[in-house]
């Protein structure tokens, strides 16, 4: 057996061991300031990431290191409270880790959100945008090294990375709650220091709307495993250069703690509407 594969058995086996659950409708991340939306799950059962085989610890001010899986609106969900960033020290393939136990508990449905830097200059600060595309120009890929055959081929397509059909129902629940939502592609930088005001210039003639530093790693290894994915991007604050604010990351966890409310019912709207397999 594949090394990968090996240790992907042995996190899902624990997990398993302590749930008794052997299969997830859908698979959940949630950044920062979303994390809370995994106590609204029923019968939840909290997993410290320190206690799955091979899982790392999130290190960031605002992510939890739990796993939870139960029950929202009706479906079977494992949870993220807190991921994974290259800039913590972790590889690309530690990165994405967790993203292929949630497809080996049985999830083929994503969602992935994120607090993210505002690019677009027509749009403010407390938007959401859905991503209907990403920009990497990072040369680092989670699938480097040996490919394993179980997860996926080894070249694989990336031209729908970002399901539409689960836009297309985003933007359904958005319009049903009175949700203005924004779409638009997603830029990634590693970090931990935001981007320049000339790298945020760059990101914008690149096409780029929004620059963060997750997701994007997240969203190869799911596609890779043929997972249906939805990203969402909380608009926390405009990037740098566009106002004459010095950012912090105390300001983006203020930002994302005010937003987090309509943010949480959206994705919960999302759950209840999302078909399971």
């Amino acid at each position: 057996m594949n090394n990968l594969m090996q240790k992907l058995v042995e996190a899902k086996t624990y997990i398993v061991s302590q749930t008794d659950e052997k299969n997830a409708d859908i698979g959940l991340v949630l950044g920062s300031g979303l994390g809370e939306l995994a106590e609204r799950v029923d019968e939840r059962i909290v997993i410290p990431y320190a206690a799955i085989p091979h899982f790392p610890v999130s290190t960031v001010a605002g992510h939890k290191s739990c796993l939870v899986i139960g029950t929202l609106e009706g479906k079977r969900v494992v949870c993220m409270q807190g991921r994974f960033h290259f800039y913590e020290g972790y590889s690309m393939d530690q990165i994405v880790f967790p993203i292929q136990v949630m497809h080996m508990l049985g999830a083929q449905n994503l969602i992935l959100t994120n607090a993210a830097g505002c690019v677009n200059t027509a749009w403010i600060a407390g938007d959401l945008m859905i991503i209907t595309d990403h920009i990497k120009l990072i040369a680092e890929s989670p699938m480097r090294g040996t490919n394993v055959d179980e997860l996926g081929e080894r070249f694989f397509d990336m031209s729908c990375t970002y399901d539409k059909a689960l836009q297309q129902l985003a933007l359904d629940c958005g319009k049903t709650l009175g949700i203005q939502l924004r779409q638009g592609v997603y830029q990634y930088f590693t970090g931990p220091q935001y981007e320049t005001p000339a790298e945020v210039r760059l990101a914008r003639m690149c096409g780029a709307d929004a620059v963060g530093m997750s997701t994007v790693p997240e969203a190869i290894a799911a596609s890779h495993m043929h997972m249906h994915t939805l990203g969402i991007s909380s608009l926390t604050n405009m990037a740098a250069g566009i106002l004459d604010t010095p950012l912090n990351h105390k300001d983006v966890l203020e930002a994302s703690e005010k937003g987090k409310a309509h943010f949480a019912v959206l994705i919960q709207n999302i759950v209840q509407r999302m078909n399971a397999a």
